[in-house]
């Protein structure tokens, strides 16, 4: 399944080269909106909350209103969970706040399932040169992607997992790891980072994985089509 991304900072759409480089801006909201309306999910990922510089609440209540988005970023707390999906979240992407001391963070992790549900909880797990990165992928840790799912997997409903090393790139996405990554869980799995043609899409879903795309999405390098 295709999921479509949408990025906010500083009340836009973006996209950027891992992480940091801006490569498309796009005030036209209501217009992605309508482009995305078919598909049953959309990843929402607040960029300014994540990085503790503000919020786009206003916004992500405004996209959630007419999408079925999954939402994320700067989600550290159950209260700001909560928020999120009062808000009008379907589901929340959390992803540093998973993680303390360069661990697995069970004691948060279970209160957070326990409060919202685990259904409705989709941990963030991120990867740098093989190892778990957070807190805006500027931290590494020695924990791998595969060890950190298998700790969390009690605690969540899904997972998601980017490979930083090929995020917004457009060289295409590392299916090793993505298949190494679902061999660790039974939960379902969407795959970010790098992911470019609908070749891929469709390599990832006879896995049984999902795939989130922006950067291809923006620049036009895959077309949109109908979801099914």
């Amino acid at each position: 399944m295709l999921i479509p991304s949408i990025d906010l900072q500083g009340g836009r759409i973006v996209q950027l080269v891992q992480g940091e480089r801006l490569a498309v801006e796009s005030t036209a909201i209501d217009v992605w909106i309508d482009r995305f309306r078919s598909y049953s999910k959309v990843q929402l990922i607040d960029l300014d909350a994540a990085k503790s510089e503000g919020t786009n609440d206003s916004i992500v209540r405004r996209i959630c209103a007419e999408l079925p988005c999954r939402v994320g970023g700067g989600i550290r707390s159950v209260e700001r969970a909560q928020a999120v999906l009062d808000a009008g979240g379907t589901q929340v992407i959390v992803g540093s706040a998973l993680f303390a001391k360069g661990q697995v963070d069970v004691e948060f992790a279970s209160r957070l399932a326990e409060a919202v549900g685990l259904e409705r909880v989709i941990a963030a797990v991120d990867s740098r040169g093989g190892r778990v990165v957070i807190h805006g992928w500027r931290t590494q840790l020695e924990i791998t992607p595969a060890d950190a799912v298998r700790t969390l997997e009690p605690y969540c409903g899904e997972f998601l997992y980017t490979h930083v090393d090929r995020e917004g790139l457009l060289e295409g996405t590392d299916m090793e790891a993505i298949a190494a990554v679902k061999a660790a869980t039974s939960r379902r799995l969407t795959a970010a980072g790098g992911i470019t043609t609908l070749d891929e899409v469709e390599q990832l879903g006879a896995l049984g994985i999902d795939s989130v795309v922006g950067m291809a999405i923006y620049t036009g390098r895959m077309g949109l089509r109908p979801a099914p």
